[in-house]
């Protein structure tokens, strides 16, 4: 079966493509199955080719960039971080009635923190800490922008409409949620160089092995930039008691963990917004970082 569509400018993807696809590009590994690989993902559609390698496609014209840039930087960052990260195997091009680049990766064993919940918490903060603190310190040199690497504000209005209509139905406190974004938007703003981010560290892009975190994936928002979008992992995954231990492991200032609580509101709302009924999985990590982020924040009033 297609992935079910989320945005109105999806493509058709279905395995018949992919496998059409491998054949005229890949010929070596034309006679491998091809399974459709469930995910909550919204800009790429996965494919399992062979037991040893995963097609990767992008789902929408916007997430075409994305290509390029992992082929490019993965390889670059990978020696570095202490995780597991997708290897590029393979770039494809355009074809079969498909009008975007995709690539073939290396297939990495485990099921995301979502379907899979990871054991020990505690471990995996740290681990988590040790792997933005590590990407930071990578030389960040003619890398491409994030698209959250800049100030959380920029997200003002779908902020606002999504606390109107939440608030609306019942499923946020509107005048605390407001509150808490009025806090976010008095925040001093990041002045340093840019460094590496991944930037979407969610539940659905870290790999569990027996309960134990193993790898970290999806990098199509990587890019740099400030790094206070790589705290949201701090909510929309760990516990109370947990993310003290993540804190001490990135090593970040005052500044960039209120900055990185701020992204995990405002992803929150935006995402049980805009995909309770489209990606009901995604939504239900929004809603988790949005009620985890909201306490925290009514903790410190």
């Amino acid at each position: 079966m297609p992935n079910a569509k989320m945005h109105a400018d999806e493509v058709d993807i279905d395995a018949s493509l992919v496998g059409r696809l491998v054949a005229t590009q890949f010929p070596q590994w034309a006679a491998l199955p091809i399974a459709n690989v469930h995910s909550a993902g919204t800009d790429n559609a996965m494919y399992r080719l062979g037991d040893d390698m995963v097609v990767r496609l992008p789902r929408i014209p916007g997430a075409a960039r994305q290509v390029d840039k992992e082929q490019r930087w993965l390889p670059h960052l990978a020696p570095h971080l202490p995780l597991d990260l997708p290897v590029p195997l393979g770039k494809g091009v355009p074809g079969e009635g498909y009008d975007l680049p995709w690539s073939v990766y290396r297939w990495l064993d485990g099921d995301n923190a979502y379907d899979e919940p990871i054991v020990d918490l505690g471990h995996a903060a740290v681990e988590l800490g040790r792997f933005v603190a590590a990407l930071r310190q990578v030389d960040a040199t003619g890398g491409p922008a994030s698209f959250r690497g800049g100030p959380v504000r920029t997200r003002e209005d779908d902020v606002r409409a999504a606390i109107r209509d939440l608030g609306a139905d019942g499923t946020v406190d509107a005048v605390a949620a407001s509150a808490a974004w009025e806090e976010v938007l008095r925040l001093p703003q990041w002045d340093g160089e840019p460094v590496w981010i991944h930037s979407d560290l969610l539940p659905g892009n870290l790999l569990v092995r027996k309960g134990r975190l193993s790898a970290v994936i999806d990098f199509g928002g990587l890019g740099v930039g400030d790094p206070a979008c790589d705290m949201m992992v701090a909510w929309t995954l760990l516990s109370a008691e947990t993310r003290d231990l993540f804190r001490e492991a990135a090593a970040v200032d005052d500044g960039t963990w209120a900055r990185g609580r701020g992204w995990a509101l405002c992803f929150g709302l935006m995402a049980e917004h805009y995909y309770r009924v489209k990606n009901p999985v995604l939504a239900s990590v929004g809603r988790r970082a949005m009620f985890q982020a909201l306490a925290d924040y009514q903790q410190t009033a």
